[in-house]
């Protein structure tokens, strides 16, 4: 036999090769969203270049919406946990203090859907919008942040009847289980209305990228700032906007390759826009680049084992 000629040590490295090609399975890009109102549900999309976006379930929703008032399910944000579980939250309606919450193994089998009272405290909030995600890892928590408008409690803006007189500022709370939660508290507060903050961490920096609301003069852009810590502090003075002439919020961010991607929603045109940077200082907008399903508003973009993604495929034939 072959294998009695070869030496032991050429064999263990050969077994060694073998047994890492194995274990490291391949990751595709997903990307969660909603259509319409919120009415819908989930709707999820994959990748595998980060520019060309597959609608699953023939556009289908995947997850009706089933908590809060309004059985909405806006803006919804999906990160892999410490634990294995896929987390989600997201807008239940647009009065609401309170938030959306499920979690699942396999982006297939949801946990009965609850809301989380975050604002319930603040009998005078009018809103608790577009919440996201973050695992800080140093910490061995999640970080659950959203944006909130209290009236006659943040720095004024100029506004409108039109703008029906938000003026959000960010808030967070924290969580190791999902079950008990940190007393709400201001995350980011800055001289605008901010809402839609998601956080990427990059070479040991947190990047909070952010959409300046503010309506009158109109900004309606995105921009970033950055902290050493993911729960702050965060300076107050921002980026640049990394967008165009255009209207643009919900962004997500994610890494492909040795390029940062940041995905908005160009909601005034009905059509999905990126920027992308391999510096995080110079952005190029490749918005005519990036394909997404058609109707898709306000999602997050993150990563998952190849079999993940082929098990969905497989319960949505």
């Amino acid at each position: 036999m072959w294998l009695l000629r070869v030496p032991f040590a050429l064999l263990a490295v050969v077994f060694l090769i073998l047994a890492g090609c194995r274990s490291e399975e391949d990751t595709v890009f997903m990307f969660s969203y909603f259509m319409g109102n919120g009415e819908t549900g989930l709707h999820m999309a994959w990748s595998e270049d980060g520019i060309n976006w597959n609608a699953l379930n023939d556009g289908n929703p995947l997850l009706e919406p089933a908590a809060g008032r309004d059985r909405l399910m806006r803006d919804p944000c999906i990160i892999k946990g410490a634990d294995g579980r896929f987390h989600m939250v997201w807008t239940t309606g647009w009065t609401d203090r309170y938030i959306g919450y499920a979690s699942s193994y396999d982006l297939i089998n949801w946990t009965d859907q609850v809301t989380i009272p975050v604002m319930m405290h603040e009998p005078e909030a009018r809103n608790s919008w577009a919440p996201e995600l973050f695992y800080d890892e140093e910490n061995s928590e999640y970080l659950i942040f959203w944006a909130t408008t209290i009236p006659g409690r943040h720095s004024p803006i100029e506004t409108s009847p039109g703008e029906d007189h938000y003026n959000h500022r960010m808030y967070y709370t924290t969580t190791v289980d999902f079950e008990t939660f940190s007393e709400t508290r201001k995350f980011f507060n800055p001289d605008f209305s901010v809402i839609d903050c998601t956080i990427l961490e990059k070479d040991g920096k947190f990047y909070m990228f952010l959409k300046n609301e503010n309506p009158i003069p109109p900004e309606k852009n995105i921009r970033y700032t950055v902290s050493d810590n993911p729960s702050g502090p965060w300076p107050l003075n921002v980026s640049e906007p990394i967008t165009g002439d255009y209207w643009a919020e919900g962004p997500s961010a994610l890494i492909v390759g040795d390029s940062v991607y940041v995905y908005f929603d160009r909601y005034m045109e009905g059509r999905y826009g990126a920027v992308r940077s391999a510096d995080m200082k110079n952005w190029d907008d490749v918005s005519d680049m990036v394909s997404f399903p058609r109707g898709a508003r306000h999602g997050t973009a993150f990563t998952v084992k190849q079999s993940v993604l082929e098990n969905l495929k497989r319960a949505t034939e």
